[in-house]
């Protein structure tokens, strides 16, 4: 990983983000690898049959009470909205209808966003090409938390109160790290999204719209399915920055926990990325990897040598011209 020296309690590296050496290796080794980019032909079939489960459990929950609500809202609705968001990750790769039809993704993860209430797809596609071009560069990936939430949560109560308000950091650092423009595409979602939102509140009330809703807050936040947040790029171990998850919780998240794999290859649907660990299995099986999530979501809040500040941060070409 090259010197480091410390700054405030961030991981500063003066080196480039592993992913871009180790995908020339693994390419000029297995070139056969190429064939797995390209976009995942039952993908745009299993978003739709998610969100069309949504909207039929919105006509389920309006007559009932606002504790199983809530309750269905944070064992099945919320489980089902957080693998739309990384549906809508994959979207923005656009691994739905592929590169050359690239508005037909960003129009297709509008319609993924529909269960989740709260319009989000447009936003995230416009900061998550950043995560990748720039791993931790500093005031350019807003995936990494702020000097207060590193200083803040710095105790097993507070960790645990962070995790549970994850989804507010999650959607309001950026505007302060790095705010970008208001595009047209953020206009689109939004106005679709409330739209839709009303529609579903004229035909059926209020509860259905705070079950999408809650659902997304509570299980993007305190959630076995959160824990790949943390799980991602926290560093447990020195040295490595981004991990890995082969558990079965991949099932519902669009093989997510495949991290170390994505972002060597972001082109490559979540569900070729098992594919690519076969291939350069010696590249992959060494490295470090999280077994469970809920053990990182754990060990996130009781082990005090780790918390927001264990993230690898590095300055960046267009940090230093800015």
């Amino acid at each position: 990983m090259g010197n480091r020296v410390t700054r405030g309690d961030f991981e500063w590296v003066y080196t480039e983000q592993p992913h871009t050496q180790r995908r020339k290796e693994i390419l000029a080794k297995y070139p056969e690898i190429k064939a797995l980019m390209g976009p995942d032909p039952h993908l745009k079939w299993i978003v739709s049959g998610m969100v069309f489960v949504q909207f039929l459990a919105c006509y389920l929950v309006k007559n009932l009470s606002w504790k199983w609500v809530f309750f269905w809202a944070y064992a099945f609705g919320g489980c089902i909205n957080h693998s739309l968001t990384l549906a809508i990750h994959d979207i923005s790769h656009n691994v739905a209808f592929g590169n050359k039809q690239a508005k037909w993704n960003r129009w297709f993860a509008v319609f993924a966003n529909l269960p989740i209430g709260i319009p989000y797809s447009a936003s995230f596609k416009k900061y998550h090409i950043d995560h990748h071009r720039y791993l931790g560069g500093d005031t350019l990936d807003v995936d990494i938390p702020t000097d207060f939430e590193g200083w803040f949560f710095c105790t097993p109560l507070r960790k645990l109160l962070w995790l549970f308000l994850q989804p507010l950091f999650y959607s309001l650092r950026p505007l302060y790290v790095n705010p970008k423009a208001i595009t047209q595409m953020e206009i689109f979602n939004a106005l679709v999204q409330f739209s839709v939102d009303l529609i579903i509140y004229y035909l059926w009330g209020l509860k259905p719209i705070i079950y999408l809703i809650a659902g997304t807050i509570l299980c993007m936040g305190l959630h076995p399915i959160s824990g790949h947040f943390i799980a991602e790029h926290y560093m447990f171990l020195k040295g490595y920055e981004t991990y890995s998850y082969y558990g079965p919780l991949n099932w519902l998240t669009f093989n997510v926990g495949y991290h170390m794999e994505h972002h060597d290859f972001p082109s490559i649907p979540g569900c070729k990325l098992p594919m690519v660990k076969k291939i350069a299995a010696e590249y992959y099986d060494n490295l470090p990897h999280h077994q469970s999530w809920i053990r990182v979501l754990w060990a996130f809040v009781f082990d005090d040598t780790i918390g927001p500040y264990s993230r690898v941060k590095r300055l960046c070409k267009l940090a230093k011209e800015n």
